[in-house]
């Protein structure tokens, strides 16, 4: 991979002053200096440092990620912590520890009440953008493109700078970037991702082989578990997940690459306080082309697909099988192939080794389409010319299961090339070896799920150990339980700061606020309010109850509790969706 022409800057010396940000690079490329204007937000490259440098806060950050313009103010999002987390193609690769928040807002000392209430809002939802995980960088290699397609990319793209080679759909700060790219500043231009990087080394028997996952979250329809489930009428699924698994091995690289979605047509899933509301069909007369649209997509951009359903052929999960398989079949050829595989059914809670019977009616795809394979003179030898698209109903716990065997299969076919494993031998032969390769898929399922569904994945004791173990269905047990209140109570303003930040929903244009205009329930719904009275009804039922035997009035006390009690349980058991966390914005969904 050639440098881009202009080095990005990997360290600034950030000065706060009462009016200004400056941005000074300390990596030995100081020809650009970046200012900005606390007032308004308006940037300006500066060829030299201030005169007066009194009075200003100083710190060390290392990259500007970007900048949100909101109602009236304006907030830069530096990189106020990294960690080096291991190298890709030889240069290093960095997580984001800690991001921070710069406002430009000085101009809310002239705004009116309402303006500066609504601003308010706004930026709760910008600092809890802080927070998100799994966002990677690099400053010298283009981490949004799979090895293969980075390899194939053209003299005159890779000089370009890096964020215009980034492929869009994983750029994870595209729509961040837009201030900095109108004012020329290519070399703060950083591009970030959001998905999970690992790598190991390890010996199998004298030799030593690298291994390095590398996963990359689509931003089009991203989101939280329950409020972007399918896809829109584009095709863009949710949850849509690349991960490219690369073994490198005496100056060779070997890549393989597969995805991950949503049940790619139009359909939801609400929360509404039950542990697993049902599912909705939107539209269903648009399945069939909405599916038509992402695998048409997904064959231009990576050939073949082997599409593997591992949803449940029968109940609530049976309806979704039944309209994708039907939205699928006018499309199925050579090249768009279509696989059930009920996984609950075959592999219950325990068997996942069934998962072989999956790997025997996909294998002469799998061997037919093959891997991306460098020599070592970095001459490609051979290309994957199709993908396996896995997915569940989240995409994430039986998902990761499946993606972790096909890789590991893989890898084995990879080694046997390379002459490493011998015809015969496995990766579980060597206990150093497949210890390490197991962890390596189970933080990767925990990393994907955790963004998605705010836990990590169930059924990762498996991937981590070969095996379920009594501790791993406990702490299913407890994930699955604290799915169940992050989905109701919390992920609809996580939603919401996701939107503000992907640009999904822009404040300056939506200058009407535009949250979901609510009803009277909606409007006071409480489900604090409302467990509260629960609770203490009941108490007072129970107290009166004791005392029913002495006195006719104590147990028509009594029925009185009981019956409110029961009257708010059942209220709120029939407005449950009034009573969730839901998303504010009025964004398109379809």
């Amino acid at each position: 991979m050639e440098e881009s022409p202009r080095t990005l800057h990997s360290r600034l010396r950030l000065l706060e002053y009462p009016d200004k940000y400056i941005f000074e690079p300390v990596d030995g490329v100081t020809d650009s200096i970046l200012q900005v204007n606390r007032a308004d937000g308006s940037m300006e490259s500066i060829g030299e440092m201030p005169q007066h440098m009194q009075n200003a806060k100083v710190t060390t950050v290392y990259g500007v990620l970007g900048m949100i313009r909101l109602l009236v103010g304006s907030y830069v999002l530096v990189i106020k912590e990294r960690e080096n987390v291991g190298s890709y193609l030889g240069y290093p690769i960095f997580k984001i520890s800690s991001l921070q928040l710069l406002p430009c807002d000085r101009s809310l000392n002239t705004s009116s009440n309402e303006q500066k209430k609504m601003e308010a809002e706004f930026t709760a939802l910008l600092k809890a953008s802080q927070k998100i995980s799994g966002l990677y960088l690099s400053y010298e290699v283009n981490i949004t493109l799979c090895s293969q397609r980075l390899h194939e990319l053209g003299n005159e793209l890779k000089s370009l700078p890096l964020w215009r080679q980034a492929e869009q759909r994983f750029l994870w700060n595209n729509y961040l970037m837009e201030p900095l790219i109108e004012n020329k500043l290519d070399q703060y231009l950083i591009p970030v991702i959001q998905g999970y990087f690992e790598t190991f080394n390890a010996n199998i028997g004298s030799k030593s082989v690298k291994v390095t996952i590398i996963a990359r979250r689509c931003t089009r329809r991203t989101g939280t578990r329950m409020w972007r489930r399918g896809a829109d009428k584009e095709g863009y699924a949710a949850n849509f997940v690349e991960s490219e698994q690369i073994v490198e091995y005496n100056g060779c690289t070997a890549s393989f690459v597969q995805v991950r979605g949503s049940i790619p047509f139009i359909w939801e899933q609400i929360v509404d306080l039950t542990y697993k509301p049902s599912f909705e069909i939107v539209r269903q007369e648009d399945a069939p082309r909405v599916v038509e649209r992402h695998f048409l997509d997904l064959n231009k951009k990576y050939g073949a697909v082997q599409a593997v359903d591992l949803v449940n052929k029968h109940g609530s999960e049976g309806r979704l099988h039944e309209r994708y398989a039907a939205s699928m079949n006018p499309i199925l050829s050579d090249d768009i192939r279509y696989l059930h595989f009920d996984f609950h059914k075959i592999c219950g809670h325990v068997h996942f080794e069934r998962l072989s019977i999956l790997y025997d009616q996909i294998k002469d795809y799998l061997s037919k389409h093959g891997y991306f394979l460098l020599n070592e003179k970095g001459e490609k030898v051979v290309e994957q010319t199709g993908i396996v698209r896995t997915n569940c109903v989240d995409c994430l716990d039986r998902t990761n299961v499946t993606q972790s065997m096909i890789g590991r299969k893989m890898l084995e076919s990879q080694l046997r090339k390379f002459g490493v494993l011998g015809e015969g031998q496995e990766i579980r032969d060597f206990s150093s070896f497949d210890t390490s390769y197991k962890i390596l898929w189970a933080n990767h399922g925990d990393e994907i799920s955790i963004q998605y569904s705010g836990t990590p994945a169930l059924k990762g004791d498996f991937t981590r150990f070969g095996k379920r173990t009594y501790q791993g269905i406990a702490k299913d047990g407890w994930n699955a339980l604290s799915r169940y209140y992050l989905n109701n109570f919390a992920d609809g303003t996580k939603q919401d700061a996701i939107d503000l930040l992907q640009g999904h929903y822009i404040v300056s244009v939506s200058r009407d606020m535009a949250p979901t205009k609510r009803g009277l329930v909606e409007t006071y719904a409480s489900f604090r309010v409302a467990f509260a009275l629960i609770f203490i009804s009941f108490l007072l039922a129970l107290m009166s109850l004791r005392q029913a035997r002495s006195s006719t009035r104590h147990l028509l006390e009594c029925f009185a509790w009981t019956g409110l009690t029961l009257g708010i349980t059942a209220f709120v058991r029939a407005h449950g969706r009034h009573f969730t966390n839901r998303p504010r914005f009025l964004t398109t969904h379809y």
